[in-house]
């Protein structure tokens, strides 16, 4: 950033100084004025208000009315405050496009001329310009959450809350418009290639405006469950009290005995009816006939002829069935293999068990369910036993093994 020349810089500190020194001098006087509305002119000499009015701190409306704080001022103090009531959030999104193209042309022209300490200066000046563009929308998101934190806790009715919450959706829709305006197309084509400029307008006022985009839709979603809220305690609020009305102006009025009507009016007529259930007593003698009866005069179940796709679905049901089942016999001979070595504590082949036994499975899925079984257990019993696969290769050409048997041990505790 190029530095401001030593007269021009020492004369602006000078000045900003000697004015925020009358901020501070003043403060008392100047927040209570802040409050009432208006300056109390003999809490201050006279040349105090000669050096306020000079700094543009007061000013005096019309000549019949008192002196006050100038509006710039006032916002100053209510934004410092969080005084909503008195804070108004500029967010004129058009006059701020139109002073950021009028810096990118400065930036630009002071760059065709070659004067680049005037173009870092630009650059300083449309940097400020973004960031102010971003605040401003940034502290009207922070003004809408503060209303919701407080104003609609406070007010005194429900009608001010509604009133309220209609005040924040007619501001929340003003900022999005003011988002709508942000054209990126515009902004890229302002930037023409140049890496400042393009960080600048593109990527930080991008990601800033999307950070925006999502508190708005919060604060939104926040408002309408608000309203929502508002409006059903409105509606029972006016039921009670027209009710109350109703019994001022009738005060002999007596609820009729609703339950004793033949023909009950709608609104009370809600419930559903009650269905008296009945059982009958086997314990009693006197109602087994009866009971016998009823079962007699049952119609008998007739078979029932199912659709072919019903049959189809039926049949596949069976299969899967039988698949399961030859499944789970699979699973209990191998479990009962294991017991056979725990009972005889000896090495024991897996094929020569399944030639005793006698047993119709295939030598192959055998010894893969007795190997899937070993690796299921747990491993403080996978430890009791000892396995040995007797494995060889393929082929004279194929070196791939294969298991041709298995023998489970016992191991010695």
């Amino acid at each position: 950033m190029a530095p401001l020349e030593p007269s021009l810089a020492s004369n602006l500190f000078s000045i900003g100084a000697e004015r925020l020194a009358l901020l501070g001098k003043h403060h008392k006087a100047l927040m209570q004025g802040y409050l009432d509305g208006h300056i109390d002119e003999t809490a201050f000499s006279e040349g105090a208000l000669k050096k306020l009015i000079a700094a543009r701190i007061l000013w005096r409306p019309d000549e019949q009315q008192p002196l006050a704080l100038r509006p710039l001022v006032s916002e100053l103090i209510a934004s410092m405050v969080a005084d909503e009531n008195r804070r108004q959030i500029n967010a004129d999104v058009a006059e701020k496009l139109e002073q950021i193209r009028n810096r990118v042309q400065a930036y630009r022209d002071a760059q065709f001329k070659g004067d680049y300490s005037v173009a870092e200066l630009q650059l300083q000046r449309l940097t400020e310009h973004v960031h102010d563009l971003s605040g401003q929308f940034e502290e009207a998101i922070d003004s809408l959450w503060h209303r919701l934190n407080s104003d609609f806790g406070f007010v005194s009715s429900l009608d001010d809350k509604i009133r309220e919450n209609e005040r924040a959706q007619k501001q929340l829709r003003r900022l999005l418009d003011g988002l709508d305006l942000l054209d990126f197309n515009e902004l890229i084509e302002l930037s023409e290639g140049n890496n400042h400029l393009r960080k600048l307008l593109v990527s930080q006022l991008q990601n800033q405006l999307s950070s925006h985009h999502s508190s708005l839709l919060e604060v939104q979603k926040r408002l309408v469950q608000l309203l929502a809220k508002f409006r059903q305690q409105q509606a029972r609020s006016m039921l009670i009290a027209n009710m109350a009305a109703f019994l001022r102006q009738h005060p002999k009025y007596q609820p009729a005995d609703y339950p004793n009507r033949s023909e009950l009016p709608t609104l009370f007529n809600q419930a559903a009816a009650i269905r008296p259930q009945a059982a009958i007593a086997l314990d009693k003698a006197s109602e087994r006939a009866v009971l016998a009866e009823l079962v007699r005069a049952l119609p008998r179940p007739s078979s029932i002829e199912l659709p072919e796709q019903h049959s189809a679905s039926f049949a596949e049901l069976m299969v899967d069935e039988e698949i399961a089942a030859r499944q789970q016999a699979l699973k209990t001979d191998v479990e009962n293999f294991y017991l056979r070595v725990i009972d005889q504590g000896g090495k024991l082949s897996a094929l020569e068990y399944l030639a005793q036994q006698k047993l119709d499975w295939d030598s192959e899925i055998w010894l893969y369910q007795i190997l899937a079984e070993y690796q299921a257990l747990p491993l403080e019993e996978k430890r009791m036993f000892g396995i040995l696969r007797d494995e060889a290769p393929a082929s004279s050409v194929n070196q791939l093994l294969l298991i041709r048997d298995i023998q489970i041990a016992l191991k010695a505790a």
